[in-house]
């Protein structure tokens, strides 16, 4: 018999509850792209069906057991008594059997059924998952994936590698499968702006390798693979398949999770989600490619989706499900997309000695990008004289009324270049002028670019503590105490700047702190 005939015969007999050697008043049949799922009374039995999809191949009884053997001992890391054992299905004539002695045929996973009403995507939709459950699951998940002491890959080049042929993948797999259900040039931009990135960015890649954040990770986590119990959390079905989908960046794990809940409309409390988990982990920048991952895991459902719309057996019902939701993860890829390719002005401002220099150089550094400093481009037109700084005038010279605008004129037409250039800036400058702001918001509106101001804060006295600090050191910016209150005066409040544009971030705290404040802007 064919082995897929062979499991089309098992599958129907598995679907009764005769068959099985325990008492079970009816069978659930749940069917994936790659696997049929038999939820029979206490237990779950799930088959590998004979496919080879290319990313897996499980087209022979050995790499069907090797496999079986391998997801549960990965699964019991995220688990606790869900996962049995493997167990052996055996033939007798026209008969199958769960163990027995006749000849084995196939391999089942048994677990441990779990409630439904447990599931994180059933406790979503009736409203009982609170900000306490999110931080339980980031805290889990910090501990998982910190309890991998893995170091950075070896080959990076090579890891960096993996990454561009799993999207590659993606787009090369589900093509062939588009037809015309689906918006094809949309398909089109999301690869092309995919691969732009990837050429682009590599070193925030080689970053997060260097730090470590790439892990045995889970590789598949969604809201329905995870379970409120009253044994705790559990998180089942991770990739068993294929290592290169598990090894991964931690932020490519936790993507798919807040991708997931957006997807079902819950996209303050995935915010809520990667916010808990930067606090625990110490890890901000998981933020700078969340995008990139999120549209990477929306194209995965995507693709996953498209081939189950292939499968003869699916129902009408069940394929009008099919098409709503596979648009709806095409649409989420396109908005990823946007948000991770649309440069972005960051607009560092503040006081003197409020810190803006220093945290304008952490997020140039965070996000692989240029920053461009007022003091250092105002030496640039106008050279310094060899003044005092701390017996300079005020406003006069080089800081003249006229030499400021000249400055700021200068510092929009760099800033320009950047974002024409397909890349976000930070500009590194008081902006304590109304009008200064005002021509940067039209800049970044003429381009098209996003914008946000980073009001730099600190306390009167320690702004005056920092500014004492720079008598008699040769330091770029000339503002010194005696400058103090003269500064204080003409700062004219940032007030007119919607709230999603502007952010006041006390510098006094950690940069990390500073950053994880800053950084979700980019969700």
């Amino acid at each position: 018999m064919r082995e897929s005939a062979r499991q089309e015969a098992l599958f129907k007999q598995m679907r009764t509850p005769e068959f099985y050697p325990h008492p079970v008043p009816g069978v659930t049949v749940c069917e994936t792209h790659i696997s049929m799922v038999f939820l029979a009374g206490d237990f779950v039995y799930k088959i590998k069906k004979s496919v080879d999809l290319k990313f897996l191949d499980f087209t022979t009884l050995e790499k069907r057991r090797h496999f079986c053997t391998r997801e549960v001992a990965l699964n019991c890391r995220l688990t606790n008594n869900v996962y049995l054992d493997v167990t052996k299905i055996t033939q007798k004539g026209d008969q199958f059997y769960l163990g027995g002695d006749g000849t084995v045929v196939e391999y089942a996973v048994r677990m441990q059924k779990l409630s439904e009403t447990d599931s994180m995507k059933q406790l979503l939709r009736s409203g009982k998952i609170g900000d306490k459950d999110i931080n339980r699951l980031a805290m889990k998940l910090y501990e998982f994936y910190d309890s991998d002491t893995s170091d950075k890959p070896p080959n990076m080049e090579a890891a960096f590698e993996t990454i561009r042929q799993n999207c590659d993948e993606n787009f090369k797999q589900t093509q062939p499968l588009l037809g015309s259900l689906f918006d094809g040039d949309c398909f089109q931009s999301v690869w092309s702006r995919t691969s732009t990135f990837l050429d682009r960015q590599k070193s925030l890649f080689f970053r997060r390798m260097e730090n470590k954040w790439f892990r045995d990770c889970h590789g598949d986590l969604r809201t329905g693979h995870i379970y409120f119990t009253d044994t705790g959390i559990q998180i089942i079905d991770c990739i068993e398949f294929n290592d290169r989908f598990r090894y991964i960046d931690v932020g490519a794990d936790l993507a798919f999770l807040a991708m997931d809940m957006e997807f079902l409309e819950f996209s303050a409390l995935a915010e809520k989600f990667l916010l808990a988990y930067a606090g625990y982990s110490h890890d901000p920048e998981v933020y700078v490619l969340i995008n990139f991952y999120k549209c990477y895991r929306a194209m995965v459902r995507f693709k996953v989706n498209c081939i189950r719309l292939q499968a003869h057996d699916v129902s009408g019902e069940e394929r009008n499900k099919l098409l709503e939701q596979t648009k709806k993860y095409l649409a989420l890829s396109d908005r990823y997309a946007d948000r991770f390719s649309r440069p972005r002005i960051w607009v560092t401002c503040g006081m003197p000695a409020s810190g803006k220099s220093t945290l304008a150089q952490a997020l140039s550094l965070a996000l692989n990008i240029r920053s461009i400093n007022s003091d250092v481009v105002r030496k640039k037109i106008f050279p310094a004289p060899p003044t005092d700084p701390e017996n300079m005038p005020f406003e006069k010279g080089m800081y003249s009324e006229t030499a400021t605008s000249k400055t700021y004129d200068t510092l929009l037409v760099l800033a320009k270049k950047e974002v024409l250039k397909g890349n976000s800036v930070t500009i590194d400058a008081s902006f304590s002028r109304e009008k200064y702001r005002k021509q940067v918001i039209s800049l970044a509106e003429k381009l098209g670019a996003g914008i946000v101001f980073i009001e730099c804060t600190v306390s009167d006295p320690v702004l005056q503590e920092r500014l004492i600090m720079r008598n008699g050191r040769n330091t770029i910016s000339d503002a010194r105490i005696s400058h103090f209150q003269s500064f204080k005066n003409r700062f004219e409040p940032i007030q007119k700047i919607e709230a999603d544009r502007h952010l006041k971030v006390n510098t006094e705290a950690s940069m990390d702190a500073c950053l994880s404040k800053i950084l979700p802007r980019m969700l």
